[in-house]
């Protein structure tokens, strides 16, 4: 873990979280979630924020970032101001319900209200709960623009801005409306900025609204930016066999709860309907489903009556349910950024988890890009009964001492030595040298029609 640069002597976990300065109302609230220990970014964070820094933070989805500015916002507004003190942006509707149970859950015993506005719900009764006031709104952007041009929000009283997963809300395109928000709160305000990835854009959104900000990025740009406790392998398929193999990989792995990632909303309907007529407990939920059918159809996988949720990017990485022991990229993301956020649904809070990519031959390219930009190596695996294609390698050849490798494959035919070419049984897993940037993975690659546009489903 990378330590604060600041004078504060560092917290270790051993001390918990009493040595983070939180008040007792709060200890309590944190036993009562079932919070032990801090996690490090919690550990990194929390005494920052309330001492009242701007933090710019990243670390591997799943660990715990949503407490690390929700202790310092609780321990910060005043219970007996009924205007809005803290703002939360996030990117997707589900991120926003999910941020809300966890302040419901830490808010445990105080006076505090919070009111969560996202597209999809009536915009109305948004209005009416925060016209009865409130000190915390965790908001989409474009539902958040909505009510401002109606004047239905004041935010000239917010002393602290939220920026939650800013790499995928800068991704969708909601630049121009965080900036408009960020203008439109006052200057003299506290931010904090948390990202899974730190791309330039993120960088430079912090440089231009940032002041003097505590690092508490704990990955650095040459580090894998996945949960170590995540086993990440690949599968070679051809086209015409790829759904066959999704399905003998699920009954070879039982999955107690999973997600399949698609690339588009007719490609999740489709897997979504087929998985379903193999007799599996599969529903889809993308852009084009309404808010309540949303609700529905998460209610369903999170009690357990489904067992495998089909999801777009758009829907799917603002997804926290515990248990998902399993993600699936059916489809490669197009961005490699994107493969970060996907597989972060599993291995959260300490948990273990798998992750599987079906790769065609033709995506040799974009499985590189995507292990260059998590600096790390995906294991090769094969299902019996479905022929795994030779993986095509574009990077320089193996070499001593390459990037790291993640647990051994499971149920890999090939010698596990890789020799850098793939020979169709999984052995072509050589360690090679990555430059250190990713590529974008947008460039050469052909779009479908039928991909789900960008700010699909966000409010």
């Amino acid at each position: 873990m990378q330590k604060t640069t600041t004078g504060t002597s560092t917290v270790t976990a051993s001390e918990g979280f009493p040595a983070l300065g939180v008040s007792e109302l709060t200890l309590k609230a944190l036993d009562r979630a079932g919070f032990n220990e801090p996690s490090p970014i919690q550990q990194a964070m929390i005494a920052q924020a309330i001492a009242g820094r701007d933090c710019l933070g990243n670390a591997p989805t799943g660990t715990g970032k949503t407490a690390a500015f929700l202790v310092p916002i609780l321990e910060k507004v005043d219970e007996n101001d009924r205007r809005v003190q803290a703002l939360i942006l996030a990117p997707t509707r589900e991120l926003v319900i999910q941020i809300s149970r966890e302040f419901e859950k830490l808010s445990y015993g105080r006076r505090v209200r919070g009111v969560a506005v996202v597209g999809g719900e009536p915009i109305l009764r948004q209005q009416r709960m925060l016209g009865a006031g409130c000190q915390v709104v965790v908001a989409t952007p474009g539902r958040l623009m909505d009510l401002m041009a109606r004047h239905a929000i004041r935010l000239d009283k917010v002393q602290m801005v939220v920026l939650d997963e800013a790499d995928q809300m800068l991704d969708i395109g909601f630049r121009p409306a965080v900036e408009t928000i960020l203008k439109s709160v006052p200057k003299t305000r506290q931010t904090l900025l948390l990202s899974a990835t730190m791309p330039p854009e993120v960088r430079e959104l912090a440089q231009t609204y940032l002041v003097d900000p505590v690092d508490v990025r704990l990955i650095r740009e040459d580090e894998d930016a996945t949960i170590p406790a995540i086993r990440q392998s690949y599968l070679m398929v051809a086209a015409e066999r790829k759904f066959e193999l999704l399905i003998k990989l699920l009954r070879r792995e039982a999955p107690p709860r999973a997600i399949v990632f698609c690339r588009t909303k007719r490609g999740a309907d489709r897997v979504g309907m087929l998985l379903r007529s193999e007799g599996l407990l599969a529903d889809t939920m993308h852009g084009n489903l309404s808010q309540a059918q949303r609700n529905r159809v998460l209610q369903g996988f999170r009690s357990g009556r489904l067992t495998i949720l089909v999801a777009t990017d758009v829907v799917g990485r603002g997804i926290d349910v515990r248990g998902v022991s399993h993600v699936v990229n059916f489809d490669l993301p197009e961005d490699p950024t994107h493969y970060v956020h996907r597989i972060g649904r599993t291995g959260r809070m300490g948990s273990d988890g798998v992750a599987f990519s079906l790769v065609l031959p033709d995506q040799g390219k974009l499985l590189d890009q995507i292990e260059r930009c998590i600096s790390r190596e995906l294991e090769a695996d094969q299902v019996e009964g479905v022929p795994a294609p030779p993986r095509p390698y574009f990077r320089p050849q193996p070499r001593q001492g390459g990037f790291r490798r993640g647990p051994g494959p499971r149920h890999n035919n090939g010698n596990g030595n890789g020799n850098g070419n793939g020979n169709g049984n999984g052995n072509g897993n050589g360690g090679g040298r990555f430059p250190r940037r990713a590529v974008s993975s947008s460039q050469g690659l052909r779009r479908r029609r039928d991909r789900e546009p960008q700010g699909a489903g966000r409010g």
